[in-house]
């Protein structure tokens, strides 16, 4: 009997600050924070929450999940 293993579904998480809060422009491409890549849209949905917390207070900070899974296999999309 063949195992089942789910389809892997990519996910990055990273953020930076922005220029302005009505582009997402980064103020400094160098100094992103790439959080990870995770292998389900749960698991980054969580890392992107705890870094969005961690940077509340900062408003010009913003973090991003970005669907690698769509990029890597747009026909799956």
């Amino acid at each position: 009997m063949t195992e089942y293993a789910p389809k892997q579904l990519l996910h990055l998480v990273f953020g930076g600050e922005l220029e302005n809060l009505d582009d997402v422009t980064f103020k400094d491409m160098g100094n992103l924070d790439i959080v990870g890549i995770f292998p389900d849209y749960n698991s980054a949905h969580k890392a992107w929450e705890e870094k969005a917390r961690e940077t509340m207070d900062f408003a010009q900070i913003r973090y991003f999940i970005v669907h690698m899974h769509k990029l890597l296999d747009p026909e799956d999309a």
